[in-house]
């Protein structure tokens, strides 16, 4: 011991890195995107308890208007107070431009919507106010990550890209990076928007045809939906497909109706899940239906499956039995 050096103060701890001698495995996952807002906060929450870290201290959201990032991110950080501006009035500036590192009571996860802050701030004070958060340790929610990456010139420690599927990666030096993401969900939302519709719509016919009142098990299926029932239901499912075909062939407008349900032409039809819709029902292509109940024998239920868009095969579909027979 002789070549310590006598009342020298000793070094300052390294800041703790949970990952520090992990490296990460995850390439990317990928979950169906459901429709309606229990179902997605219920999803959310699962992807939070899986695949966040405390440490995680810049994630980035990547979807397109009325994908449901909104709605992701609440089920992500539950209670985490949203500045972008939805319902057309915000009354309060955005807090990340207010943070003082010396301010004991300030938040310590917070969110921006790029493309909203864009209209009122130059791209590099959105940067500064981001970089200046993460490097006194706070977390910063980035909605539209796409739209700053360049800027920020580093990735999100996390991306979530909202489509049709919800995907979750960790990128590394090699990616994946946010337009890569971007194009993939932008390329898919088209089929959940026209999913929503069609599930919709032919809840809709059930409950005014055939006496089947919601709310019935929803779940999801590439490009489509799915109805469980308890039992059999007695219905022609030509029949059905050619009551819902009817009003797809009417080109009715689809608009929102409060937080709560949709208008399809005159009818209104409760949904959760308002915005995450076609405009029109004329913008449901190829709308079908299995034409046979298929039988889960574990949960005893059967389903009814509805497909929209064109056949197609790739990636995980190629493991799956094809239901589109």
């Amino acid at each position: 011991m002789a070549d310590q050096i006598p009342n020298e103060p000793s070094p300052a701890p390294k800041p703790f890195r949970a990952t520090a001698h992990y490296y990460e495995t995850l390439m990317y996952a990928a979950y169906y995107a459901p429709r309606g807002r229990l179902r997605l906060y219920m999803v959310a929450s699962e992807l939070a308890h899986r695949y966040l870290y405390p440490t995680d201290l810049v994630v980035g959201i990547i979807g397109a208007e009325g994908s449901g990032k909104s709605t992701l991110i609440k089920g992500l950080f539950p209670g985490l107070e949203l500045t972008n501006d939805d319902d057309g009035v915000n009354l309060q500036p955005t807090p990340i431009y207010h943070f003082s590192p010396d301010n004991y009571f300030a938040p310590h996860t917070f969110h921006v919507d790029v493309r909203y802050e864009s209209a009122f701030k130059q791209r590099f004070e959105i940067v500064e106010a981001i970089t200046k958060a993460v490097s006194h340790g706070r977390r910063v929610v980035i909605e539209h990550f796409d739209l700053i990456y360049d800027a920020l010139g580093y990735n999100a420690q996390i991306l979530f890209g909202i489509g049709e599927e919800i995907i979750v990666s960790r990128p590394n030096v090699f990616g994946p990076f946010p337009a890569a993401i971007k194009a993939v969900v932008d390329k898919t939302i088209k089929y959940r928007l026209m999913a929503h519709s069609a599930e919709d719509i032919t809840a809709m016919v059930l409950e005014r045809d055939y006496n089947y009142r919601m709310p019935i098990h929803h779940s999801d299926v590439k490009h489509g939906f799915v109805l469980n029932f308890p039992t059999k239901p007695e219905i022609d499912l030509n029949e059905l497909e050619a009551k819902v075909r009817e009003i797809v062939k009417q080109d009715l407008p689809i608009v929102s109706e409060g937080e709560e349900g949709i208008l399809v032409g005159e009818s209104a039809i409760p949904c959760t899940g308002p915005r995450t819709h076609v405009q029109r029902t004329g913008q449901i292509k190829n709308f079908r239906l299995v034409k046979k109940f298929s039988y889960h024998p574990i949960s005893k239920e059967y389903m009814l499956i509805g497909i929209v868009g064109p056949r197609e095969q790739a990636g995980y579909d190629q493991l799956s039995r094809d239901i589109d027979a």
